[in-house]
Formats: C-alpha cells, sequence, structure tokens
C-alpha cells in the first residue's frame, strides 16, 4: 500500500463510534477525529451532540459500513430493534428476529485512510467484525503508533503480535472503566488534565493506561488466566 500523509497531525480512527462517547475524550488527544458508525440513528445523535466541533473541523462523522473487501457500493447492516450497541455488520445468529437488516453504504479500509491521512491512534470496535478489519488494516501496511481492539477472540492479540509487529501491551478492562478511570490524569494536545471516561467507553489508550507496558508473552499468559471477553487490547 503506498505512504499516506497527513501533514503532521494526530488523527485519531474511531471504528464502531457508536453513540460518540469516546469522541470527547479524542478530541483532546488529536487534531482531528473521525468517527465511524455504520448505525444511521446513532451517526444522527452525533451529529446533534457534536455540531461545533464538526464545523470547526476537528470530527468527521463517517455514516457507512467499513468491510475489508477489496471494492464494496452498499452491504447489508442488522440493527438491533432495542439495543443500538448490538447492532452488527455480519448477519445475526442469535435471536435473529430482534434485527433489522438494511442497507447502507459501504467503504473499505484503503478508502477510509486515502480520505483521511494515516492514523495515529485507531480504535476498532465492532460487533462480532474486529479481527477482521484488524487483518485488513494490518494487511495494508496500517500500522498507528497506537491501535485497540476488543479481545473476544483470541486472533486480535495474534494478529497484533504477529502480524502488526507490535511488542508492548496494556489491557483495559471494559467493565470497570467508569470506576478504574474516574478523575483519571491523561496526556493532551495542550497539556495534562484529569479526564473521567464514561461507562461503555472505550476508556484510555498509551501512556494513559494504567500500568507498564507489558510483552506478547506476558499479555498472553494473563489472557490465558483472566479469560477473553470485554476487554481492549
Amino acid at each position: 500500500m503506498t505512504s499516506i500523509t497527513n501533514g503532521n497531525k494526530k488523527i485519531i480512527y474511531d471504528i464502531g463510534a457508536n453513540n460518540g462517547d469516546d469522541v470527547p475524550y479524542y478530541l483532546k488527544k488529536a487534531d482531528i477525529v473521525i468517527a465511524v458508525e455504520a448505525n444511521p440513528i446513532l451517526c444522527e445523535q452525533m451529529q446533534k451532540r457534536f455540531a461545533l466541533e464538526i464545523q470547526q473541523q476537528k470530527l468527521v462523522i463517517e455514516n457507512c459500513v467499513l468491510t475489508a473487501a477489496n471494492e464494496v457500493t452498499s452491504v447489508p447492516f442488522y440493527i438491533h430493534k432495542t439495543k443500538h450497541v448490538l447492532s452488527q455488520f455480519p448477519a445475526p445468529t442469535h435471536k435473529p428476529e430482534n434485527y433489522e437488516k438494511v442497507f447502507l453504504p459501504g467503504k473499505t479500509v484503503n478508502q477510509l485512510f486515502y480520505e483521511h491521512g494515516y492514523p495515529y491512534y485507531v480504535k476498532i470496535d465492532i460487533e462480532h467484525y474486529d479481527h477482521v478489519i484488524l487483518r485488513s488494516l494490518l494487511n495494508n501496511d496500517i500500522r498507528p503508533k497506537y491501535i485497540s481492539a476488543e479481545s473476544h477472540s483470541i486472533e486480535v492479540f495474534i494478529l497484533l503480535a504477529s502480524l502488526g509487529n507490535y511488542d508492548a501491551f496494556k489491557i483495559v478492562n471494559g467493565s470497570s472503566v467508569a470506576t478504574t478511570y474516574h478523575n483519571w490524569p491523561i496526556s493532551t494536545t495542550t497539556g495534562e488534565e484529569v479526564y473521567s471516561f464514561p461507562y461503555h467507553s472505550a476508556g484510555p489508550f498509551g501512556e494513559d493506561v494504567a500500568g507498564e507496558w507489558v510483552n506478547s508473552e506476558s499479555l498472553f499468559r494473563t489472557l490465558l488466566s483472566d479469560g477473553l471477553g470485554w476487554k481492549d487490547i
């Protein structure tokens, strides 16, 4: 893949932005935030919530289904009728009657990064599709300084450690983000400050995460001991 430039700007990609609860934190960490969300209802909510940041060109909302395909126009997406957080791209196998099938604009990983620039940090949180997008990203030589994905599958760890060649890791426990990272010191583009992460957010990344960096062997032992699940690597 040809190198992508971004004019030395820090660009954060929130892939699977949901209702935008991670966006305020990312805005403090970057020059531009690209929030990618397939659910049009959630995108409308974010457009209202962050109208000023969008106007200031600090935030771009991409209402599309991100896929690992080489070429795509529109793709089926499954919106959960009562819990938008459970909406997903792969066809649901558990209680499919709870989902509404719609067709939405699709975009490939290549298209996304070519349009907006090389990432400083990428968060991937797409129901049942994290590892697919992660593999596509790494196969296209996109290796940001920081990257995270939910570890519901051991494949996420394997991809980061092998294909991604990442050698330093931290874990954020999703179930305790709001308590562990309440009034938490973070670094921003303008200095240090204290920030509280809301429940169901992905939490901090990089040096803002508690604890020391560990190597792949140590992380693998931790995952074997504690199990996979609602954890971001």
